[in-house]
């Protein structure tokens, strides 16, 4: 008979602080849609004429699938390779929330858009081109079970810090101009989780990394260069698909190259697109501030769902973990 224990976790004795440090992060900004009153934004919405409705619907559509994507494949490839049984807590904590994330645009839907309109939007998402391609990419490098763990790592990221973003300009740019702003409080929700996901993945994939000869590092680099070059050309399409009926493709496609340069800083690497926040569309930077609109994050559903005090990801918060161990 084969002698087999089972390790119990233990929160007393940490091998990584990053690990405690995430998920003390995580269950204090813990969040459910359902408590966040969408159906305020429903005299916005009847000002909205046809293409910006179906631009929102749509934006929304695709945010699901990639959600969808994260949390039934992404977290499972990422639990295969962990360092520590608390790493494996947090990919579990992130999985839940990737759920809600991806809930929490059916809530939006089942708000403003009709049965008739959810229909397609969902028949769209499930078959157009260039949303499966990102879909697809990103959800093959997760069920290869051969597949370098590094690459998972860079797949969860590039699609947690840039092919998100795509997405979330839309919501952003209306609260900007003061419109649909419950809307918005579910997206500043969702990029606050995606700040801190993107940053403790891109974290573990350093660690990794540090540990590969000088060859299997550069050939690492390489690969992820050219993975996020064949993304971004297929993002252009599908950023032009959604915004050249509202004349908004150039100013989203500078948020995304935006974000695709912090992905990169997740990533320990240098960025690769002259794309500043001084480029973005200023309305849209400053909603992409990780705070939410409430001290208590839900006032406007009374007093009784107070959060804890969580703070935004910031640069220094990028610069220690890059540091780590160098």
């Amino acid at each position: 008979m084969v002698d087999k224990s089972y390790k119990s976790i233990n929160w007393n004795q940490i091998n990584d602080e990053i690990d405690k440090a995430t998920w003390e992060k995580l269950t204090e900004q813990f969040w459910l849609d359902t408590r966040v009153p969408v159906s305020n934004d429903l005299p916005d919405w009847r000002k909205l004429d046809d293409k910006h409705k179906y631009l929102v619907g749509h934006v929304f559509g695709g945010l699901t699938l990639l959600d969808t994507v994260q949390s039934q494949d992404g977290m499972a490839s990422l639990r295969r390779h962990v360092r520590t049984q608390h790493e494996t807590a947090v990919l579990n904590n992130i999985q839940f929330m990737e759920s809600v994330h991806a809930k929490s645009y059916s809530t939006i839907f089942s708000t403003l858009n009709t049965p008739e309109e959810i229909n397609e939007i969902f028949e769209w998402s499930d078959s157009e081109e260039y949303l499966q391609n990102k879909a697809n990419w990103i959800a093959d490098i997760y069920k290869d079970t051969s597949a370098d763990p590094l690459k998972q790592k860079v797949a969860n990221v590039f699609l947690e810090t840039c092919l998100f973003y795509s997405g979330f300009y839309t919501p952003l740019y209306y609260l900007g101009h003061n419109q649909l702003a419950n809307t918005a409080e579910i997206i500043k929700l969702i990029l606050r989780d995606e700040s801190v996901h993107g940053t403790y993945i891109g974290y573990k994939f350093q660690l990794g990394l540090k540990e590969r000869s000088q060859n299997e590092q550069d050939a690492v680099k390489d690969w992820l260069y050219d993975f996020l070059y064949q993304l971004y050309d297929n993002e252009e399409k599908y950023t032009k698909l959604l915004y050249d009926e509202v004349g908004w493709t150039d100013k989203v496609l500078t948020f995304v190259r935006y974000n695709a340069n912090k992905a990169l800083m997740n990533l320990g690497m240098d960025p690769i697109f002259p794309d500043t926040a001084d480029d973005v569309e200023p309305i849209v930077i400053n909603g992409i501030s990780t705070t939410t609109s409430n001290h208590d994050f839900f006032s406007q559903v009374g007093n009784g769902y107070r959060l804890g005090q969580v703070e935004a990801m910031n640069d220094d918060d990028y610069n220690k973990w890059s540091n780590t161990d160098k």
